[in-house]
């Protein structure tokens, strides 16, 4: 299953960037970031077979163990994508929520939009490694 973070913003190069970089080579599933401008630019067309996950701070809060599960159960039911959007500063709107297949917020507090794709990155490496019996989570 390709796991596609599409971002609004660039993030360029700095310690951001670099956080990124290092969690998506560790993740063992097909990776794509496509990066937009924070407003316009063309989304890529959703092939049938694509979970669309919002992050958005309306969104639910999973933990670690079921964010795995779910993407682990996505990926045995036979998705093709799990497309993970992070919107521009003002976020999504009713219509692209209701789009979703899933919400999901990294806490209640706002976080900066590189940030947040670091921090996104880092859980997508923790859910393949908890998903491959890999010692790197540590629950409890």
């Amino acid at each position: 299953m390709l796991l596609h973070i599409v971002a609004r913003g660039r993030i360029g190069r700095g310690p951001e960037a670099e956080l990124v970089d290092r969690y998506l080579k560790r993740v063992g599933w097909p990776v794509r970031v496509t990066e937009l401008p924070d407003t316009g630019g063309k989304l890529p067309p959703v092939e049938p077979g694509t979970r669309l996950i919002l992050l958005d701070e309306k969104g639910e809060q999973p933990g670690s163990m079921a964010f795995a599960e779910k993407l682990g159960r996505w990926r045995d039911d036979g998705v093709r994508e799990a497309r993970f959007m992070l919107g521009a500063a003002d976020g999504f709107g009713e219509a692209e929520r209701a789009r979703a297949d899933w919400l999901i917020a990294f806490g209640r507090m706002t976080w900066p939009h590189l940030m947040a794709r670091a921090m996104l990155a880092e859980q997508l490496w923790r859910a393949t490694s908890i998903l491959a019996g890999h010692p790197y989570h540590r629950e409890g």
